[in-house]
């Protein structure tokens, strides 16, 4: 019996959307880069790699980008749970809270 192939990934343009589709795409990957700083500056404090000033102007950045990302999101009407881009089988890009 043979296995028909997987369905074509498809790519579908609207030039309606289009812009808030890059939009949002550009958000999803500057959230996922967001985050790993965030894990690695966590693995580094409880590692005891950083002093205290570190630690404090780290903790003041990644407040400031958190809130950035938040103010381009409402800005393009977009909600943290759409930058959350679905990878089918391999589940989801961003982890869920």
């Amino acid at each position: 019996m043979e296995v028909p192939p997987p369905p074509r990934w498809r790519l579908s343009t609207d030039p309606d959307t289009v812009e808030r589709d890059l939009t949002r795409l550009v958000l999803t990957l500057v959230e996922l880069v967001r985050q790993l700083v965030e894990r690695q500056c966590v693995r580094r404090m409880e590692q005891g790699n950083l002093t205290d000033e570190q630690i404090e102007v780290l903790g003041v950045t990644l407040m400031r980008l958190e809130e950035a990302m938040g103010d381009l999101c409402d800005r393009f009407d977009l909600t943290p749970d759409q930058l959350n881009l679905d990878l089918g089988p391999l589940g989801t890009l961003l982890p869920t809270q």
